[in-house]
């Protein structure tokens, strides 16, 4: 069967040989068992063979139409094969999977060589009426490829990681990507040329283009890059009613935009197979800055104003009080974020400033480019601090930030082993809503852990800023109530929700909505959200396509 070391191992982010010991970083474990009381005994998750997994519901019939379209050895039946395609990354999912209890199972697992064998294997689902899951890296975490079968009696999981061929066009500054394609092989083959595509999200080594595409998402350096449906030009997408081939053309003013109606699809119009995307340059200089400012309130002050006066950082990295202070208090440990900085100076800072320590927010900032534009943007982000008389801190925070940025999922693997909830969830806002909005979530998710009678902690920082507005980033984390983990989890998720919608949010500015952020009647009304069901219907009458995700 095909190999799949390229998406994460099973119950886990990534791959186990690179994940973080609490054992190893004495400072965080006392910060953890600060905030949430001693914590348990590592437990491992059930291994992938021992998980239980229903029979496959395919007949002999239907098994031989996927064998003969797309060959023997690409269709995958194994338990194995199956399960590891049946879950994303979210806490949810990790829950299950660590448990081995599996609600969804796909039916099997097919790899199409390319746009033709996707088609042909999608015809054959038709056919056979056979749900539709498309697969890239299995990073989700809104549940965005859990195999539901809907109103369909089974479930086919596409892997797409062999569609990933990267060409670039030179001239016109763009790149035709496949939809496997994963972020190391894009940017490897785009640096080889000079380029970068700029899109580097926190699950980059193990998501891929499609995924990107299909979930509307962002990158860390957004700011200057733009998010992907400012990156995406061109989108090809085989539908159960044949193939759509948006226009590859820099610009377009015939009709609503129908790029744009794929871009965020989420697999429910069909399986993205490649898109052509504006790359640019490798940057001739990059540079990191970091302040600390007095208080919240100042530091999104500080960011809007850049912002605003055409400043544009890739990295904008603002902190709140609370995740400051595990920064801080983490920090004792090697490659830290704030290794350089030291407490002492910290502390001597603080008191010459008359700074709140309880109150100080750390802001990374990261610029990059020709030489004399980064010069020139962190001179006037330098003047921008000296007016919210922030203290700057060199660039070594952000270089710090920059080492370890890949490597913060993997904690929650071991913090989750021994009986911590942790997890994240992201909203924006307008520059005017910003810092009330912040209250309410925060307020909110408080107030669920304090219900739920655990103790907890809850952070946030903004990690993607725009002239109009920012988005907002939480973790949250609480010791487990055993036998209740999903209850408990899934009542701070509805109080956060709730506080979003009240207060003029966003369900989602990255992560997707999968099946977690459903009903979508919450954000867009009732008019809209049946909109976008006639054009499911017109693509997938059959409602063949990731069943209960998205609409």
């Amino acid at each position: 069967m095909m190999r799949n070391d390229r998406i994460c191992e099973w119950a886990r982010w990534g791959r186990s040989q690179h994940a973080p010991r609490l054992a190893d970083r004495p400072s965080l474990l006392g910060y953890l068992t600060e905030q949430l009381g001693e914590l348990g005994a590592t437990t491992p998750p059930v291994p992938v063979q021992s998980v239980a997994v229903s029979p496959s519901r395919l007949t002999d019939a239907e098994r031989r139409a996927l064998i003969d379209v797309a060959g023997q050895d690409r269709v995958d039946c194994t338990d194995a094969g199956r399960a590891i395609h049946s879950v994303g990354k979210s806490y949810r999912d990790m829950l299950v999977a660590r448990g081995g209890r599996l609600a969804h199972v796909t039916d099997a697992v097919v790899y199409p060589r390319g746009e033709r064998d996707v088609a042909a294997i999608l015809a054959v689902a038709a056919e056979h009426d056979l749900a539709v899951v498309p697969f890239g890296g299995g990073t989700s975490v809104v549940g965005g490829v859990e195999p539901r079968a809907g109103q369909h009696h089974a479930v086919v999981t596409f892997d797409l990681k062999d569609l990933d061929d990267v060409r670039v066009d030179a001239t016109s500054q763009l790149a035709d990507i496949g939809a496997g394609a994963f972020g190391p092989e894009i940017e490897q083959a785009l640096s080889g040329q000079g380029y970068t595509l700029g899109h580097m999200p926190q699950s980059f080594e193990f998501s891929t283009f499609g995924g990107w595409v299909a979930t509307r998402g962002a990158g860390q350096q957004s700011t200057a890059y733009g998010k992907i449906e400012d990156i995406v030009e061109s989108v090809r997408i085989a539908t159960p009613r044949g193939l759509i081939a948006t226009r590859r053309v820099p610009a377009t003013a015939t009709g609503p935009s129908v790029l744009q109606q794929i871009v965020g699809s989420e697999g429910t119009l069909g399986v993205i197979t490649s898109g052509s995307a504006r790359v640019r340059s490798l940057p001739e200089r990059r540079r990191f800055g970091a302040w600390f400012l007095p208080d919240w309130s100042s530091a999104i002050g500080f960011a809007r104003d850049l912002l605003q006066t055409d400043v544009r950082p890739a990295v904008m990295r603002l902190s709140d009080p609370a995740e400051t202070r595990w920064l801080l208090k983490t920090g004792s440990e090697r490659r830290s974020v704030v290794e350089r900085i030291g407490r002492a100076y910290v502390r001597r800072v603080v008191r010459r400033r008359g700074f709140d320590p309880e109150q100080i927010c750390l802001c990374i900032l990261g610029f990059e480019g020709r030489a004399d534009l980064v010069r020139l943007a962190h001179r006037q982000a330098r003047h921008t601090a000296n007016r919210y008389r922030a203290v700057g801190l060199g660039a070594s925070p952000g270089r710090s930030w920059e080492r370890d940025r890949f490597t913060l999922p993997y904690l929650r693997d071991e913090l989750m082993s021994r009986c911590v909830m942790v997890d994240t969830l992201e909203t924006a806002a307008t520059w005017a809503n910003v810092e009330r909005l912040y209250a309410a979530v925060r307020e909110a998710i408080d107030a669920a852990i304090r219900t739920g009678g655990t103790r907890g902690a809850v952070m946030a920082h903004v990690s993607h800023v725009y002239p109009t507005g920012a988005s907002l980033y939480y973790t949250f984390l609480a010791r487990q109530q055993s036998g209740n983990e999903l209850p408990q989890w899934q009542a701070i998720k509805t109080a956060a929700t709730r506080a979003i919608l009240e207060h003029g949010g966003t369900l989602s500015h990255h992560h997707g909505v999968g099946y977690e952020h459903l009903p979508l009647e919450a954000e867009h009304g009732p008019l809209a959200t049946d909109a976008l069901r006639s054009l499911k219907a017109t693509l997938d009458p059959a409602a063949l396509m990731n069943p209960e995700k998205l609409l």
